[in-house]
Order: C-alpha cells, then structure tokens, then sequence
C-alpha cells in the first residue's frame, strides 16, 4: 500500500521515527540502523512496509530497500514477528545479518533481546532454503562472465550480496579480482559493496 514515505523528521525514540508529511505526523517503526541515519529537524526517506491487523496498523521504515529487503524475509520465518525483526536488524548490519545467515551464524540473532537459540535456528533454517532457491542462477551461473562466482568464499559472498538485492551483473563485476585466499570473506562483501556504492 505505501512504498515510501518522505518528509522532516520531527521526534525520534527508541526503535521510532516522526515524519512529518504535509502537516501529517507519521509514526515509523524502525531499526537502530535506520534511526543512526535520521537527524531531527532534516529531510528523510524511508521505504515502508505496512503491518495490518485486527488490533493493529502499524507502518515500519527503512532507510534501505536491502534493509526492508531483509525485514520481509524475517517476518516470513514461521514466529518472527515485525518486532522481532526489528530487533534483530538492530543487533547488526544487513550486510552483517545477510552473511550470517548463509553462514549459519546463530549468535548474530541471539544477540538480539527476545531472540533465542532455537528462533535464530528456525531463522537460518527457513530463509537458507528461501536464499537458495532466489540465488541460484547467482551462485551457478551459466553466463562465462560471472563464472567467477564459483566456490568457495566468493560462492558465499555472492549469496550473501544477493540477499541484499543485487542483480547478478552487479555481484559478478563486484567480486572480479578477488583471490580465495588473499581476503576473507567479510573483507570481499565490504570491498564488494564499496565498489557498487561509488
């Protein structure tokens, strides 16, 4: 229903922003990250996502399509709610949470309040299977240029960029260069991002 909302920010607090629309205040459900990004007084856009339900309409904001990105798949998780994703895409960054799920890192959603063992597995078990199946022409692709994508870390740093949204193109000229063992796989997705944000 809403795709993006944008106007001053008028109050911030705690997991909630106010943007202000043509004299409309509207209530923002967001993470830390989105929130480290809003200064009070200043013009924003975040990209929305609308919670309905009998007893509640609630509107979450991000400050990144990759970020709202991995909020839907978080809610998607059988007993993750809109809160329970928020907290967790505050305990880390999207790039952080991707790569922790395509490596099965259970203490990245631990690490979120109300986030215990046995939801971060169901977490890491749900969305790896849904990762594999959007990525698959990613991880194995058929195309000579983005055969660079093959195995190993760089297999793992392109699943966990396209968790974040980008196109296979994108991944494959990102990645280009990159020896096995000369970076790790964090320093790749970070290197990686560098280059497709410039």
């Amino acid at each position: 229903m809403f795709y993006h909302i944008e106007g001053e920010v008028t109050d911030t607090a705690p997991y909630l922003a106010v943007i202000d629309c043509s004299g409309v205040g509207y209530a923002v459900s967001t993470s830390v990250n989105t929130l480290s990004k809003l200064k009070k007084g200043e013009r924003a856009k975040l990209y929305t996502y609308l919670h309905v339900r009998e007893d509640c309409f609630d509107l979450y904001g991000f400050a990144t399509l990759n970020e709202k990105r991995l909020f839907e798949m978080l809610i998607s998780v059988s007993g993750v709610g809109p809160k329970a994703s928020i907290s967790i895409l505050s305990s880390g960054t999207p790039e952080r949470i991707a790569m922790a799920i395509i490596q099965a890192d259970e203490l990245v959603f631990t690490a979120a309040p109300g986030i215990g063992k046995k939801t971060a597995q169901r977490i890491i078990l749900e969305l790896k299977d849904k990762v594999s199946k959007e990525t698959e022409d990613i991880i194995f692709p058929s195309d000579k240029t983005t055969a660079v994508l093959r195995g190993g870390k760089l297999n793992d740093a392109s699943q966990a960029l396209a968790v974040l949204g980008y196109n296979p193109a994108e991944i494959a000229n990102a990645l280009s260069g990159f020896e096995e063992d000369g970076h790790s796989l964090e320093e790749m997705i970070k290197e990686a991002l560098r280059k497709m944000i410039k």
